[in-house]
């Protein structure tokens, strides 16, 4: 974590990440727009800002669009501030986006975990609800299959769709049809895709959410970190996560 609180340590890199909080997935162009800088400074603080994890890259076309990675933050939150105080996380994780077209979230994490084992935490009922505020996903997990999340203390499921693409262990796309509130029903389906990579003795996993509304709630994206998170505590140390948003969610 010494690489995210050197990157945090600089105001214009703070600067960078705020205007991404502000509106996300922007070109290099855009962002050297808004500071007294040359484009070659403002890609050196996003090249530092990459390397701790802080901002995701993904090309679409020839453009190379930067999203802010709230997963760092959300790993330091569970380690020191939710000791102190909740809200600090709760408000910097609202994230918005004020885009023209549909959102794209893009999260990334490094897990200390072979693909194998990553991939049956994400699609195992058992331990995902370890992690994923005691929701259990079920499904035959075959191309073109239903899934479901649910929780016992639900009155109903909590979301559904369709699994566009399951190649295990590395990719998997599934539609998703929030329902737990009736906000969160009203966008109606967006796409949450699953990468796994590995790297050495662990794997990068990069969760994309995108095709979501530019209206779209927080609640819809905002938990990722949350999750992600618990899933690398669950997977390297066997423990789940104790933040008060985790226990809010946890299993009864």
């Amino acid at each position: 974590m010494e690489a995210v609180f050197k990157a945090l340590a600089d105001p214009t890199r703070r600067a960078l990440l705020d205007a991404l909080f502000e509106r996300d997935g922007q070109t290099l162009v855009a962002l050297t727009a808004r500071h007294d800088m040359t484009r070659i400074a403002v890609a050196k603080h996003l090249r530092l800002l990459e390397a701790a994890g802080l901002v995701v890259t993904r090309r679409r076309g020839r453009e190379k669009l930067h999203y802010l990675n709230a997963v760092p933050i959300r790993l330091i939150h569970d380690r020191w501030v939710s000791k102190y105080t909740e809200p600090w996380a709760t408000g910097l994780l609202g994230l918005k986006s004020e885009l023209e077209q549909q959102m794209e979230k893009v999260f990334e994490i490094y897990i200390q975990a072979s693909a194998e084992r990553l991939w049956e935490a994400i699609t195992s009922p058992e331990i995902r609800a370890k992690f994923h505020f005691g929701a259990r996903v079920e499904s035959d997990w075959t191309p073109e299959s239903r899934y479901t999340l649910s929780h016992p203390g639900a009155d109903g499921l909590l979301a559904e769709g369709e699994n566009l693409v399951v190649d295990p262990p590395r990719r998997l796309v599934q539609t998703m049809h929030a329902l737990w509130s009736e906000g969160a029903e009203h966008e109606g389906t967006s796409r949450v895709t699953w990468e796994i990579e590995p790297v050495g003795d662990s794997c990068r996993l990069t969760v994309i959410h995108d095709q979501l509304s530019d209206t779209a709630p927080d609640e819809l994206y905002g938990g990722w970190p949350m999750i992600l998170s618990g899933l690398k505590t669950w997977l390297e140390t066997g423990k789940t996560l104790t933040t008060p948003g985790s226990l809010m969610y946890g299993e009864p």
